[in-house]
């Protein structure tokens, strides 16, 4: 059984993983800025600092830490720490493993499909397109770049470039879930290329378990769904109605700035690559939903 370092471990994504991992046998160290638990060990960006613990017997990192997206607006600062977070993070990692020798097997990121940038277009994705140019798309190759660092000294890497996570337990659902309705955004047609969290820490303990899966995968549910047939599903599975008028954009982007443009543009990214490699457990939306729902 691999150990296997963990950033962003106490996050949505990280819990479920560390869940999933230790189920499974693996052994789970995890830097945090305030350690808790004796699985948990300490790391400052700022300070250049991680205890030099957290790589005892560590043959896998699996690097999720980065400040939420949608979290605040976009103002130059917060778009900095959004660069910082993921960028800053992968680079100390490097460097702590060639100073300490780690003899690490592979270094496995999180991205996005911010990658392909914040469209609309009847275009379908796959993971040899050129990335866009705007915020969302720099954020991911500048992050993705950091990754790549590892290659430069034989670290076989993989990197997902993941959709809308699908949890019961936050997220996307918990924003979309208002208490007495739900609202498809804009004019409802941009993509949300989305994926259930099971299948995501089944793709992350892939590319921990078999040596090949290596490289880009679009780590997104084989089904495209638009914003607003999504909201139509999602008010069937919860029974909840959904508001006759779509969100105006303008309120929108009143409301969020510049970071609205993610809610409102988007694109269907191809699964194929990914398929080929991986059976989706939940491949459908209704699938999807009813087992976060009610499961």
């Amino acid at each position: 059984m691999a150990t296997i370092l963990i950033t962003g471990g106490t996050g949505l994504i990280g819990k479920e993983l560390t869940k999933k991992l230790t189920s499974k046998g693996h052994v789970v160290n995890i830097l945090t800025r305030t350690p808790k638990k004796n699985n948990e060990f300490r790391w400052n960006v700022k300070e250049g600092f991680i205890d030099k613990d957290a790589f005892n017997n560590v043959s896998h990192i699996v690097h999720l830490a980065g400040a939420g997206i949608a979290d605040k607006r976009w103002t130059n600062e917060r778009k900095k720490e959004l660069i910082d977070s993921r960028v800053k993070t992968a680079t100390l990692l490097f460097n702590k493993v060639q100073e300490y020798q780690i003899p690490l097997k592979k270094f496995i990121s999180a991205s996005g499909i911010g990658y392909y940038g914040a469209i609309t277009s009847d275009k379908i994705y796959t993971e040899k397109d050129k990335p866009e140019n705007d915020f969302i798309s720099k954020i991911c190759v500048k992050w993705e770049a950091a990754t790549h660092q590892f290659k430069h000294i034989d670290i076989p890497i993989t990197i997902l470039r993941t959709g809308v996570v699908l949890s019961k337990n936050g997220g996307a659902l918990q924003k979309m879930n208002t208490p007495l309705f739900l609202s498809a955004l804009g004019n409802g047609k941009q993509y949300m290329p989305w994926i259930h969290i099971v299948d995501l820490c089944e793709l992350y303990t892939k590319a921990i378990e078999d040596n090949s899966f290596t490289g880009v995968y679009n780590a997104v549910a084989p089904e495209h769904q638009t914003n607003e047939n999504f909201t139509k599903v999602l008010s069937k599975v919860i029974n909840k109605p959904v508001l006759p008028m779509n969100a105006p954009s303008f309120i929108l982007k009143a409301a969020l700035g510049e970071m609205a443009y993610i809610l409102l543009k988007g694109s269907r990214v191809s699964s194929k690559k990914t398929n080929s490699s991986y059976n989706f457990i939940f491949s459908d939306l209704v699938t999807a939903l009813t087992n976060i729902y009610n499961g």
